[in-house]
């Protein structure tokens, strides 16, 4: 989905200069858990399909497994544990210190568990992503599966959007749905929306890295043109052929 040229396909000018590389887009990674979509940020990355380097990966909790995720990839891999400070803003405070510390270009949310304080969000405002296990506005806040099987919803999905102050609230990027079976099972459902996740949050990243996704005034912009409430909305029919899954299964 890169269409930008490469520094290092350049041709030099007729000068004989060749410009140099321009320097690497870096990413801050927040996590609290397992950091399985830290993995798939990290595996994109590993492939050049990241368009940036995940510089440090930070946890509020020192059990979290995608701290080993972030050192077996040679990532800088930092705790800081929330029970340490008296409030949200001192925390805030002692996370803000850490993250300019490697001035990174996107911060990206990777199941971190934490409600950001306004102070955070307007310090990086326009430069926060996050992935919610819902098609949004659907389903903010938590046990978002559960709730998509108790009203019996033909689709469900994953959504990336830009943080704001308002939780999950802020303009949604991009979009991947799954179809929901009259049988389906929470357990099922979850892998299914996991799958979608590890599929586009790596793809949102790139676009925000490589200069085509920004926050405007009046919200998403992809390529300077405004995205629709829904983002780019990946069908469940493309998404389970990007994934290999059965279509109807």
């Amino acid at each position: 989905m890169n269409d930008m040229p490469h520094a290092d396909n350049a041709e030099a000018d007729t000068n004989g200069f060749t410009p140099e590389p321009v320097d690497k887009r870096r990413v801050v990674v927040l996590i609290s858990g397992n950091g399985s979509n830290l993995q798939a940020l990290i595996d994109a990355q590993r492939h050049d399909e990241l368009g940036g380097e995940i510089v440090a990966v930070i946890s509020n909790r020192g059990d979290a497994y995608g701290l080993v995720r972030a050192k077996e990839a040679g990532i800088d891999a930092v705790v800081l544990p929330h029970q340490e400070y008296d409030d949200r803003e001192a925390y805030d405070r002692a996370l803000i210190k850490i993250i300019d510390r490697h001035a990174p270009d996107l911060i990206v949310l990777a199941g971190f568990m934490r409600i950001l304080t306004p102070m955070f969000v307007h310090r990086y405002a326009g430069r926060v992503l996050n992935i919610h296990p819902s098609l949004l506005p659907a389903y903010q806040g938590l046990h978002t599966h559960q709730r998509a099987l108790d009203d019996g919803v033909a689709e469900h999905g994953a959504s990336v959007h830009f943080v704001t102050e308002e939780l999950d609230g802020g303009p949604v990027v991009m979009q991947a749905v799954v179809k929901v079976g009259e049988n389906q099972s929470l357990e099922t459902l979850v892998e299914k929306v996991q799958a979608r996740e590890h599929l586009i949050y790596p793809i949102a990243a790139r676009w925000f890295l490589e200069g085509r996704l920004r926050l405007g005034a009046e919200g998403a912009l992809f390529d300077n043109m405004p995205l629709p409430p829904t983002g780019l909305r990946m069908s469940h029919e493309d998404a389970a052929e990007e994934l290999d899954e059965d279509i109807d299964a």
